[in-house]
């Protein structure tokens, strides 16, 4: 988003001609209107969700999210297949994660891809499988590695030298507990190296991942393994010799590794993101590097993971690609790259999260406070706009402020009819920048007490939610087709919160 904003509405925000349609590009099959035009999600009326479980609240479609998993993994392993190349799916747990969501994406054929110790404790809750789960993070604890060992996680992707020295010390220490026990020590780590493949997103620089100046990866521009800081005892101690890159160097190390097992190159450039220019550079950067390493060290790394960041629609503005277009393009131009380099294609792993999780799901929010205020526009000209408060804000979803990221909005709980007002939803915290959706038309009849449906929430919402204002987080209510809704995370009570509190005779 660019940082000069519309100061009235963006050119891209148009009057609509039937308020109550949907876009698909928005909006899944899970959504629809019945006969009275009000919204219903998985066949349940939004009334029916509100009376039952209140709101504001998230909704999340167990229909969506299981048809976009089963879409993702079954495209990626056709387009590969028809290369003569294996594909595992990682569902980036990041985006949105509870135990029913970890079980639905594991049975879908989905792996699970965690960034933090407690990501890893609710998936081992969820019982998936040590081996289907990846551990991710740039500054992973001890105690997060000891985990992720004595679970036999499937890999775990390796940030810095630093950390590669300390996951070698977490496993020396746990071997020696396990012989002293009489038993086998745990199998060698399989670890991947991240890489920083130096591609500048088109997307929020919050959240693009691939460019030198920021923190994940390793870089590979020449003369940068100077900057792991190592001595030649330290060296020595490996049996290696500095190289030209930081990532080159972190890889020699590894290599020599006994008690960890180099697996791959895995790079990320960052999310949201609709351009197949930026995956298509990376793979191509990640399998040159890959190649070189195999040559290098005289060995064959068999996976390459080229994670995730494929856009997902918010807005009209948004037009993302589909997702046989995602994984076919970034299929052939896997195989091109490999033909050329004269190597086999590796077995390649996509992490998509916002994509499968995002479209599954809407909050729900009742109108409170409407009020007109006057604006001049960019043309120096009076308007008016009008503010809708409803009964949450930024502490639910926190992407507006953190991102300047645009939502949609519509009338949920009867038809949008009639003329259509210039507004903006916004919640009820103590701030200015408390906006929910910036640009949007709602019915000019719009009262307190009318339900609002924001769609896209289901990824970076909830999972980024906070307490500010001591408001109670909002539930998670699941729907899927032919089923009543399910309360998949609950409401948050104000005990909950004040139990936090040790009291003031402390």
């Amino acid at each position: 988003m660019s940082e000069a904003r519309a100061l009235y509405a963006p050119e891209w925000l148009t009057y609509p001609e039937h308020p109550e349609a949907l876009s698909r590009t928005i909006w899944t099959d899970s959504f629809t209107r019945n006969e009275q035009g009000e919204l219903c999600i998985d066949g349940v009326t939004v009334s029916d969700l509100a009376a039952e479980h209140e709101t504001p609240q998230y909704v999340f479609s167990e229909t969506t999210f299981r048809a976009r998993a089963r879409a993702y993994r079954t495209a990626f392993e056709q387009a590969f297949a028809e290369h003569g190349a294996q594909v595992s799916v990682y569902y980036a747990g990041k985006s949105f994660l509870s135990t029913a969501v970890a079980r639905w994406a594991t049975e879908e054929g989905l792996c699970l891809d965690t960034a933090s110790g407690g990501e890893l404790a609710l998936a081992l809750r969820a019982q998936v499988p040590g081996a289907n789960i990846a551990l991710h993070g740039n500054n992973k604890s001890e105690a997060e590695l000891a985990r992720a060992i004595r679970n036999g996680l499937g890999r775990v992707v390796a940030d810095s030298v630093d950390e590669l020295k300390l996951i070698e010390c977490v496993y020396a220490e746990l071997a020696a507990e396990r012989v002293a026990e009489g038993e086998e020590p745990y199998a060698p780590v399989p670890v991947l190296i991240r890489i920083t493949p130096g591609v500048h997103a088109s997307t929020h620089e919050s959240i693009a991942t691939a460019h030198e100046d920021q923190k994940f990866g390793m870089s590979l521009q020449p003369g940068t393994a100077a900057l792991a800081g190592l001595d030649e005892e330290e060296l020595e101690h490996w049996g290696v010799e500095s190289t030209d890159s930081y990532a080159a160097l972190a890889a020699a190390i590894l290599n020599a590794t006994d008690s960890l097992d180099f697996r791959g190159i895995h790079c990320h450039i960052g999310s949201q993101i609709f351009e197949a220019e930026g995956f298509e550079q990376a793979a191509t950067t990640a399998l040159e590097f890959m190649n070189r390493l195999n040559r290098d060290l005289g060995v064959t790394l068999p996976e390459l993971d080229l994670g995730g960041g494929y856009g997902i629609g918010y807005t009209e503005a948004d037009h993302p690609r589909s997702i046989t277009e995602v994984t076919e393009s970034i299929a052939a131009s896997v195989a091109a790259t490999c033909e050329r380099l004269g190597m086999a294609i590796p077995h390649m792993s996509f992490e998509p999260g916002r994509s499968i999780s995002g479209p599954s799901g809407a909050t729900l929010y009742t109108v409170g406070t409407i009020k007109n205020v006057s604006i001049e526009d960019e043309n120096g000209e009076i308007r008016v706009r009008r503010y809708v408060s409803v009964d949450g804000g930024m502490s639910d979803n926190a992407r507006p402020v953190l991102y300047e990221s645009d939502y949609s909005v519509t009338l949920a709980n009867r038809a949008p009819a009639g003329e259509q007002v210039l507004s903006r939803v916004v919640g009820k915290h103590c701030e200015s920048g408390d906006v929910v959706v910036r640009y949007c038309y709602l019915p000019a009849d719009l009262q307190a007490g009318d339900i609002l449906a924001v769609p896209a929430t289901g990824a970076y919402c909830y999972v980024l939610g906070s307490n500010y204002n001591f408001l109670t987080r909002p539930p998670v209510i699941a729907t899927a087709e032919g089923k009543p809704s399910r309360v998949m995370i609950r409401r948050q009570r104000e005990e909950d919160m004040l139990a936090l509190d040790m009291g003031s005779d402390i």
